[in-house]
């Protein structure tokens, strides 16, 4: 029975975005891990790319990476289980070190976390000796312990803007480091080869940049909005803050997975093209009926793809699997992390 009434709420919201079959199936599986979760005094975060029959079924919290990690720093379970990749996941542990945090897939890696190393940040701040160094939240920990302080999409210009200071370093997201310059009117030099790459320091430069590129957001294109122009006219077209400043430029509008969520709940438009991981297409759709996301968006990240029900159930019940951050690089980081979070509070 219980099953059943899960698959009802289940087939209210996903009908038309889930074949039925699979909503039977996942159903049964969710309530399996209501029941772990329960059992082990466990708080699932989902991250808003995960597919949308775990999404709406499991998570006591759902949201983006700024939103998760507030709720990673105040919750009171004794595991958290993080659906999403493995460098939030990681900052769940820099905030609770001492509750357990799961990771439902073995890596569930990041092309941008995977773009820089701790080692790279070292060689920037001494070729910038003195300059502040913001990193954003999509990479891992060790790069974060490097960091003055972190920010995510949603926060990128105000956390470059607090620091007050003529120059900043940027990691490592070459195209969010060119949307914030725009943004905040800074200037923006990156290398273009790694790790060795020299900056000319005669140039009148403000913000260091990088040359990691997020691996589903990079493959948005102009001509992508222009082909959906002139098939849909009055369709609104949002995109996130790591596509190219171009996309960006040629979107209607701009934001954090959460701020395009609100951004399609708040305005009348019928059409809408989401520029980012497509399994949060399917999950704005299911949550707005009454609005079509068109589905020219077919970008699926192959790590958020990892994190199934069926893994999330084996991680509470094998305990898998463990995330685990040195004390000495988490004390670092954390002192970045909480400085992007204390921000961040004050707007």
């Amino acid at each position: 029975m219980i099953a059943e009434n899960t698959y009802q709420k289940l087939k209210d919201k996903l009908a038309k975005v889930v074949p039925d079959v699979e909503l039977r199936q996942k159903a049964a599986i969710a309530d399996e891990v209501l029941a772990l979760k329960a059992e082990r005094n466990a708080v699932i975060l989902a991250h808003n790319y995960m597919e949308p029959a775990l999404f709406y079924s499991v998570p006591d919290y759902v949201g983006d990476s700024l939103e998760l990690s507030r709720k990673a720093a105040a919750c009171e379970q004794d595991v958290i289980v993080f659906c999403g990749v493995r460098f939030m996941a990681e900052t769940a542990k820099i905030l609770s070190p001492h509750k357990t945090v799961l990771l439902p897939a073995r890596k569930a890696g990041c092309s941008l976390a995977a773009s820089i190393t701790a080692e790279d940040v070292r060689k920037l701040k001494a070729q910038f000796p003195g300059v502040p160094v913001v990193t954003y939240v999509n990479t891992y920990a060790d790069v974060k312990a490097e960091s003055d302080i972190c920010c995510t999409s949603s926060n990128a210009s105000a956390v470059v803007e607090s620091l007050g200071t003529e120059t900043v370093i940027f990691l490592p997201d070459e195209y969010l480091a060119k949307n914030t310059a725009r943004e905040t009117g800074k200037h923006i030099i990156s290398p273009t080869r790694r790790p060795s790459a020299a900056y000319d320091t005669d140039i009148d430069y403000q913000l260091v940049g990088w040359h990691g590129r997020c691996e589903v957001h990079e493959q948005f294109t102009v001509e992508d909005i222009e082909n959906a122009r002139r098939q849909f006219p009055d369709v609104m077209v949002l995109a996130h803050p790591e596509c190219s400043p171009e996309v960006v430029a040629a979107a209607d509008y701009s934001g954090s997975t959460t701020a395009m969520i609100k951004y399609v709940q708040d305005n009348p438009a019928p059409h809408y093209l989401i520029l980012t991981e497509c399994a949060m297409g399917d999950n704005i759709a299911a949550e707005n009926p009454d609005k079509e996301m068109l589905r020219l968006c077919s970008i699926r990240c192959p790590h958020m793809n990892e994190i199934t029900l069926e893994d999330t159930r084996e991680a509470l019940r094998q305990n898998r699997y463990v995330i685990e951050v040195p004390e000495d690089i988490r004390q670092r980081a954390y002192r970045a992390v909480k400085r992007m979070i204390e921000i961040n509070a004050k707007d």
